[in-house]
């Protein structure tokens, strides 16, 4: 994909910004082109489709947040209409990429 958009795996809800995209830039969506209403910065997301309330987010082709609200296509996907869903198999890794042990 070219432009200023990525999307990142063909199940993604979401387009990330490459780089900075511009309030009036254009990007061409599945449901034709729209006009971005406010500046997009770096590794910021938009949706690429309309995302209806309570849907979740999937970036990677995984989840990463739920809708609090309808999002529109082309519109910023950020902390005001997404809260985290994290998938449950996440885990903290040490700097030796084991994952630490649970003590009982």
């Amino acid at each position: 994909m070219t432009g200023p958009f990525i999307l990142l795996h063909p199940n993604d809800n979401v387009l990330v910004a490459r780089k900075l995209a511009p309030e009036g830039t254009n990007v061409e969506l599945v449901s034709g082109v729209i006009t971005l209403t406010q500046a997009i910065p770096l590794a910021h997301k938009i949706a690429c489709r309309d995302i209806a309330e309570g849907e979740r987010i999937l970036k990677y082709g995984m989840p990463i947040g739920i809708a609090t609200h309808a999002i529109a296509a082309g519109a910023h996907v950020h902390v005001h209409n997404i809260r985290s869903a994290y998938t449950p198999t996440y885990a903290l890794q040490d700097a030796n990429g084991q994952s630490a042990e649970v003590s009982s």
